[in-house]
């Protein structure tokens, strides 16, 4: 009996995944729940499991490929029929010189074999190639990573066909490639002993130094890890000796390197310069000795899936933000006077967010169009507040979301926030603990910004910018005293949300901050 192997829900909104990593081959053993393979998405990274104890029988979506939810990923063969399958073998580097197809006589009884661009999904036809992670004149083992392309949607890393050793690179770093172009020769058996590829002109090697680590971490060891967690350790310039491997054998995945960039305390790309999306018109000149001292990385996929929404959401909603300011006194004496008794209760700290998630909620009651969404013609009003916190991590900006958060306590609420703070910022996050959100709440303050315009989260109609408490002079009855103040900023979808409506939830919400009994007598 044969089983299937599907991909799996990826969450709302998502429909699609690349296949990072084959975990198993044909023919291998595999028990229930152990891990086959890992998919990959815009947002994050989810490993299949086995649903059956037996031999894999085939794969039939091969690494860099795209695949859709409930795709057929592989078919295994139960422990029982097992032993009558005949599992379908990854070509080897002999099947591929017997097959005709991109190899030739190379002399010596040696073949010469093309390596050529994979499949790259529906409807893409080119791709860049982005990365070499071999030169001219090294020798590969079959399916090392040779290279990784680049296109519209996914990144691609392109195996050896063969072991030997890499006489040519036909396309370099940078080029445009067509899907099936030719990329590479390898000189397999006898001939890979014999350099017979001439320099290219000028004396120069036409590939890219080899990568570093990342590249390295697989060789001459029997566990190979995730290409995801290469690419990370590559920009954040880690080597794999100090990443700790929580995969299978040990294997190096995302979440690891996460762990050790936030372990030391560094960011993944230590640029001079932050990467910025690509601009429509071409890049200004840069003279020579700029040029020099520039350091290029690519955006990852989830900095450039943020670079996308928060583009699309300037482009469709009608935003617009209104600006006021909270006394924060009697919020600050509040928690000063019940923080310790609090965390002694609860086991948690008491923060600002609670106070604020509770005055959002308390806020959002009276303007209800602030907490709904617009789809199509309809406008959909959430009779609930998904409160989503935005949260800096060392691979970007994420939203957990924060369920029911009007029917929470203090304490409850502060304990959740602290949870999710701690998986966003380990890389643990699930896909659906992003989603679903109602308003987001955004802290620049605890970054210092004293002021800001925060951009909509879609397809919400708000978010409440929040910022450093700052002592300034204040005229209080007649006279001048100093308070701690804080600037509010709440950004709004002018289609659904009107001036009026918006000036209110912003003024409720002061009103709740600086007379906190105004949420226990609901006023």
């Amino acid at each position: 009996m044969t089983t299937e192997v599907r991909v799996p829900t990826l969450g709302e909104s998502v429909t699609e995944a690349t296949v990072a990593t084959w975990f198993k081959q044909p023919g291998d053993s595999v028990a229930v729940d152990e891990m086959l393979c890992e998919l990959e998405t815009d947002k994050v990274t989810v490993e299949v499991p086995s649903p059956v104890a037996g031999k894999l029988a085939d794969i039939v979506a091969a690494e860099g490929e795209t695949v859709g939810v409930d795709a057929l990923l592989a078919n295994i063969a139960e422990a029982g029929d097992a032993g009558a399958t005949t599992p379908e073998p990854r070509p080897s580097a002999k099947q591929a010189e017997d097959s005709g197809d991109g190899t030739s006589d190379a002399g010596g009884g040696g073949k010469s074999i093309d390596v050529m661009v994979p499949t790259l999904g529906e409807s893409v036809s080119e791709a860049t190639v982005s990365t070499w992670f071999k030169a001219v004149g090294d020798s590969v083992a079959q399916d090392e990573m040779l290279c990784e392309l680049e296109t519209d949607k996914v990144s691609v890393e392109v195996p050896a066909p063969a072991a030997g050793t890499l006489t040519e690179i036909v396309a370099a770093e940078g080029a445009t490639v067509q899907a099936n172009g030719k990329l590479a020769v390898i000189a397999s058996g006898d001939a890979a002993g014999a350099d017979t590829t001439p320099p290219p002109e000028g004396g120069k090697d036409v590939a890219a130094p080899r990568a570093p680590a990342a590249a390295d971490a697989g060789e001459g060891a029997d566990v190979e890890n995730a290409p995801s967690a290469k690419k990370a350790m590559a920009e954040a310039g880690l080597s794999a000796d100090q990443v700790t491997g929580t995969g299978r054998d040990g294997r190096i995945m995302k979440d690891d390197v996460a762990r050790a960039i936030a372990a030391a305390g560094q960011a993944p790309a230590a640029s001079p310069t932050a990467p910025t999306p690509a601009a429509q018109s071409p890049r200004a000149p840069v003279p020579a000795e700029d040029a020099a001292r520039e350091e290029r990385v690519k955006m990852t996929r989830l900095r450039q899936t943020i670079a996308r929404r928060l583009k699309d959401s300037q482009n469709t909603a009608a935003m617009l933000t209104t600006y006021n300011e909270v006394d924060m006194t009697e919020v600050m004496a509040l928690r000063s006077q019940y923080k310790d008794e609090f965390e002694k209760k609860h086991g948690v700290r008491l923060g600002f967010m609670s106070f604020f998630t509770k005055a959002c909620c308390h806020a959002l009651k009276e303007v209800p169009e602030v907490n709904a969404e617009i789809d199509g013609t309809d406008i959909v009003y959430k009779n609930f507040v998904h409160m989503g916190v935005a949260a800096g991590t060392p691979t970007g900006l994420v939203v957990p979301v924060i369920r029911d958060a009007d029917s929470m306590s203090f304490a409850e609420i502060e304990k959740a926030i602290a949870e999710k703070g701690r998986r966003a910022r380990d890389g643990k996050l699930s896909m659906a603990e992003m989603q679903g959100g109602t308003f987001t709440l955004s802290n620049g303050g605890v970054y210092g910004s004293l002021m800001s315009s925060p951009i909509l989260n879609p397809p919400q109609s708000g978010i409440l910018g929040m910022h450093k408490i700052q002592d300034r002079p204040m005229a209080i009855n007649g006279e001048v005293v100093i308070r701690p103040m804080m600037y509010l900023a709440l950004s709004y979808d002018h289609r659904i949300v009107d001036g009026k409506g918006a000036v209110t939830f912003l003024v409720r919400v002061k009103e709740a901050l600086e007379d906190p009994r105004r949420l226990l007598m609901d006023l």
